[in-house]
């Protein structure tokens, strides 16, 4: 049994609607999904700004709703964002759009790119594991690209 149908269009915000398995999701495309612990490697630089981030986002999370993805993204993520950025120099790009066919199109929230490296950020205001699979639908998309 087929999750899309194939002569339907879909976004990565209407996947996310369909609250697919995620497993079930990525075998569509020829994918497979495991479960594991990463291990990654420790950045070597010095993390000289991350008890003044914490600080500024101390000081002004108790003034500020968080209810909705755009203000969890606004106050937020942007700000470790621009700290990323600090830290790897990546080019960044916002709301970035990729298409890929009419089953993998839309959005990327964030898109934080170097040479060798990319990192895609998906915001979301809650539904953590339908998040995963509209993330997942991107990193598919951007393979694929």
């Amino acid at each position: 049994m087929s999750i899309l149908n194939p002569n339907q269009s879909y976004t990565f915000s209407k996947i996310f609607e369909l609250k697919p398995e995620v497993d079930e999701f990525v075998a569509e495309f020829g994918y497979s999904f495991t479960r594991k612990k990463l291990k990654l490697s420790k950045y070597q630089g010095e993390l000289d700004r991350l008890q003044e981030l914490n600080d500024r986002l101390e000081e002004i999370l108790p003034y500020v709703s968080l209810t909705t993805e755009i203000s969890r993204r606004e106050i937020l993520i942007s700000r470790v964002v621009t700290e990323l950025i600090h830290y790897t120099h990546a080019n960044l790009k916002i709301e970035y759009q990729l298409k890929v066919s009419e089953q993998l199109q839309g959005y990327l929230d964030y898109l934080l790119h170097t040479e060798n490296n990319f990192i895609v950020i998906e915001a979301k205001n809650e539904d953590l594991m339908n998040g995963f699979t509209q993330l997942t639908a991107e990193l598919i998309a951007l393979d694929q690209w």
